[in-house]
């Protein structure tokens, strides 16, 4: 079974994953892999911080010749802030008062963090309940996009609304050009520059923004998932992974929130057969009964604010439960660009990993003849 953990502070020395079950045999584009993390961090809205790092990969074990070689693979980001923070993060520096948290921010892992684990310090929660972890996780995804191109699946993601801006948007053949001429990566040029906008509000006022990205894989075959058993249902493993992105507080499925307020005339896909099984409209966004059913996967993650606000929150001192103003750490105004990379990386796992459960294979040749196989058993049905 393809699985990873990841590990790492946001201003410790790295971030780094294992990611076990990879099939030996593919040849990585580790530019593809850099291109990804570089779109992770870009955006309009993003902080300061993203002038400092400049995010690459680097694989310590796993690999040889540029090749999956079966075993655990070992990849590592290094944090090039760290040097700015060493007195204090490194893991056995002297203890210091330096950049103590008193004040936990609200909507944040600060308090419970701070109370599950018995800390003193709330840095000793922030620093790993923080988003810098997406970055190892797009590494991970990226590897996995790269294996599902062998047999055919691509990806893409966008930013559907920031804020009260809402985009509309065509799937169209030039979609992934737009995408990446917007600086906000929202292919509506109108709500683009509208989105631009409402982040200078939001920092003029000390504020942050929410939105909503979505995320699309074409390509994907019917039967991956089941409906035997609730835990191997594709779209509650898309939506487990998903939700498991910080600020993530919602999870939608084709047009899943509005399935709730129609007939059922107005949303099941009805079929057609041309040369295979189809559907009139993939308002199911690609699943049906937990598996997926050959239309394109379709989901949308919904983004809460950042919790870190310029402007602070009421909060209370942990060690005199005084009221005090939240802490403030330097942070992003609007992270939603970046979380349509991070969404389409999540989705890259999953499907991966629900592709070699179903497909199987210790090398990358194996499973691709068995997709191709399976493809052609489709044709016959």
């Amino acid at each position: 079974m393809l699985r990873f953990l990841d590990a790492g502070e946001s201003h410790g020395k790295t971030l780094v994953a294992i990611i076990d079950g990879f099939p030996a045999g593919l040849k990585i584009d580790v530019d593809f892999i850099n291109r990804q993390l570089l779109l992770r961090q870009s955006g309009y809205g993003r902080g300061g911080r993203q002038r400092i790092e400049k995010d690459t990969v680097e694989f310590l074990s796993g690999v040889r010749f540029g090749e999956t070689i079966g075993s655990p693979i070992a990849m590592a980001i290094r944090n090039k802030d760290f040097d700015n923070w060493k007195d204090i993060m490194d893991p056995f520096a002297e203890y210091s008062e330096k950049k103590r948290v008193t004040r936990p921010r609200p909507g944040h892992a600060d308090l419970t963090g701070y109370l599950k684990f018995d800390r003193e310090d709330i840095r000793d929660v922030l620093e790993r309940s923080s988003a810098r972890e997406t970055a190892i996780r797009t590494a991970v995804g990226a590897l996995c996009e790269l294996l599902l191109r062998e047999v055919d699946v691509s990806f893409i993601s966008f930013v559907a609304a920031i804020g009260k801006v809402r985009a509309s948007i065509d799937v169209c053949d030039n979609l992934e050009e737009k995408i990446l001429n917007s600086p906000v990566f929202c292919p509506d040029e109108k709500a683009s520059d509208l989105m631009i906008a409402e982040i200078e509000d939001a920092k003029r006022k000390g504020e942050s923004l929410g939105g909503v990205v979505e995320a699309i894989a074409k390509g994907v075959v019917p039967g991956l998932g089941s409906y035997a058993q609730w835990d191997r249902r594709l779209d509650a493993r898309l939506s487990f992974g998903i939700m498991g992105i910080q600020a993530v507080k919602a999870v939608e499925i084709g047009d899943g929130f509005d399935s709730a307020f129609k007939f059922g005339s107005e949303i099941h896909d009805e079929i057609y057969y041309d040369n295979g099984y189809k559907r009139y409209t993939n308002r199911a966004g690609g699943i049906e009964g937990g598996m997926s059913n050959g239309e394109d996967i379709v989901v949308k993650a919904y983004m809460k604010p950042i919790p870190t606000l310029k402007k602070g929150l009421r909060s209370v001192n942990i060690e005199t439960h005084e009221k005090e103003i939240s802490h403030f750490e330097r942070s992003d105004v609007c992270a939603v660009p970046a979380l349509s990379v991070v969404v389409r990386s999540v989705l890259a796992f999953e499907l991966a990993r629900a592709y070699l459960e179903k497909f199987g294979s210790d090398t990358v040749g194996e499973f691709v003849k068995r997709v191709n196989e399976y493809k052609t058993y489709l044709k016959t049905k």
